[in-house]
């Protein structure tokens, strides 16, 4: 099979790190298979994968047993051999999970339970003045240190792995982006970037587009993406000797982002962040950013509307937040009080790809679909760059199995 004809073995829908990875692993499992990634943007890793705070996770917040709890721990370990072998630095700075009054020890306790369980190493309890130790500008009554938690740049990441999918003879297509998919008999014909790419199997790692692009395949996904955009605060550079690691609440096991937390990047910055507020675009990086057919699509769900009952009052602390610098300040200032308004400068933002059942419930773990023609990875927001390289073997496993490959 020849890709300049248009015919290849296996099409890769999405240039994100979850696609970059998959096609490699099948080009190392299978040399000379026909891979082409198709990406409608102009570069790789544009979206999630390049709109984050870089974090490598150690998977302390996973249900046990979950997909997450254990490609997590099998991705940081492959990531961090790969960015080594790469010659990508990599910060294992740690983290500290902080309650701060003691209305939050029964849920610093289910996530300590819930870390050890998921075997995570090196755990240690602290009190206050080991704490302050670790992080002197830090109040808390009680944290859980994480030392293997730590921080990387995934795009060069991402990057590496297009290097690896080249020189191993897979294609990669930016500015192509899919528009229809025709099942045929004994192939899938991809309509993209205004020609067509013929394939025999096809593997779609959409991102922000998932639920889309299994629509256009004939499925009809129970989950729906909802966009939620974060935004970040980042501190001045006489502010970055406030924190030493990755700040962290107590995570409330109702909602299943994290909260507000400060962290360290791998380029030397500190990021306060992110907040979780409905955008109006699925690529909507601005606050004032609408795309009307992504907005429109999400207050007509019903999954919406169920999950907008469900935490109204969450979302407006979260709008209001987001909009009063002051109120943002004020929630990290629990943490960091030394902290002041002009130790704050607006951005970057991100935008996560939030899958939701049918019953308005956020979808907790990754989530893949398809058949035996087409594979389909359905949520995969974070922690799924630092899982990138376990979730890529899950997936090379799967085509192998139902492809035939």
């Amino acid at each position: 099979m020849n890709d300049e004809q248009g015919r290849v073995d296996v099409a890769v829908v999405g240039g994100g790190i979850v696609g970059l990875a998959t096609a490699r692993e099948l080009l190392a499992r299978r040399p000379g298979l026909k891979i082409v990634i198709l990406e409608k943007e102009a570069e790789l890793a544009s979206h999630q994968t390049g709109h984050n705070s870089g974090v490598l996770h150690a998977g302390l917040y996973y249900t046990p047993g979950s997909l997450k709890a254990r490609l997590t721990r099998e991705g940081k370990a492959a990531m961090e051999r790969y960015a080594t072998e790469k010659g990508i630095p990599f910060d294992t700075c740690g983290k500290v999970v902080v309650a701060i009054d003691h209305t939050e020890l029964e849920r610093f306790e289910a996530l300590k339970a819930r870390a050890e369980q998921n075997g995570i190493p090196g755990l240690e309890v602290l009190g206050p003045e080991r704490l302050r130790e670790l992080e002197p500008n830090a109040v808390g009554i009680k944290a859980l240190w994480s030392p293997g938690t730590g921080v990387i740049d995934y795009r060069r990441i991402a990057l590496a792995m297009a290097d690896d999918v080249r020189a191993a003879g897979g294609v990669i297509r930016t500015g192509t982006a899919v528009t229809a998919v025709q099942r045929r008999s004994s192939e899938t014909v991809l309509t993209a970037g205004g020609s067509e790419v013929v394939a025999t199997r096809v593997i779609a790692c959409a991102g922000l587009h998932a639920d889309r692009v299994a629509r256009m395949t004939g499925e009809e996904p129970q989950e729906r993406i909802i966009p939620f955009r974060g935004d970040y605060y980042t501190l001045t550079p006489d502010a970055r000797g406030l924190v030493n690691s990755l700040l962290y609440p107590v995570p409330d096991p109702r909602f299943p982002f994290l909260g507000v937390h400060l962290s360290k990047t791998i380029r030397g910055d500190v990021i306060a962040g992110p907040n979780a507020v409905l955008a109006f675009a699925r690529e909507g990086y601005g606050r004032f950013q609408v795309n009307p057919r992504d907005l429109a699509d999400v207050l007509r769900d019903r999954r919406f509307h169920k999950l907008a009952r469900k935490f109204w009052k969450t979302g407006m602390a979260e709008m209001y937040r987001d909009y009063s610098k002051r109120a943002y300040l004020k929630e990290l200032q629990k943490y960091v009080p030394a902290l002041e308004a002009r130790h704050l400068v607006f951005g970057p933002s991100g935008v996560r790809a939030q899958a939701v059942d049918p019953d308005g419930s956020m979808v907790d773990d990754f989530r893949l679909g398809g058949d035996d023609r087409i594979l389909h990875v359905r949520n995969a927001p974070s922690p799924a760059c630092t899982a990138s390289l376990a979730i890529a073997g899950m997936l090379a496993d799967t085509a192998q199995e139902r492809f035939g490959l």
